[in-house]
């Protein structure tokens, strides 16, 4: 049972250090994921527990967060979804341009990697 204390105590830090972080208020989450200030209110009380994982991947959603960072800490698990979200972003941006400019950040790359190559 301690470990569980140990882990709801870790949830509600790391949940509110994002809030408090990206600036967002209990009732603008409650609107991003449809879960009542109520109910969350209860997840950063002091008889805070860990949501279900349905919830908590809603709340990792909304913050743009991982769920294994919401519940362990780790700023590992944090950093990778950034990235991913990176990519996907990056990516997005790459799809709507028009294919002359596709191209010449595909020859861009290419002179970036015979640039590595030469350094080397």
């Amino acid at each position: 049972m301690k470990y569980f204390t140990i882990m709801d105590s870790v949830f509600k830090n790391i949940l509110r250090s994002e809030l408090d972080f990206q600036d967002v208020k209990v009732k603008e989450l409650s609107a991003r994921t449809g879960i009542s200030s109520r109910t969350l209110e209860g997840y950063l009380s002091s008889r805070a527990s860990i949501p279900p994982a349905d919830v908590a991947f809603k709340i990792a959603q909304a913050l743009n967060v991982s769920v294994e960072y919401l519940v362990t800490g780790n700023p590992m698990y944090n950093e990778s979804i950034q990235k991913n979200n990176q990519q996907n972003s990056i990516e997005e941006k790459i799809s709507i341009l028009p294919i002359e400019k596709k191209m010449i950040i595909r020859d861009f790359i290419g002179m970036l990697d015979k640039f590595e190559v030469s350094k080397k």
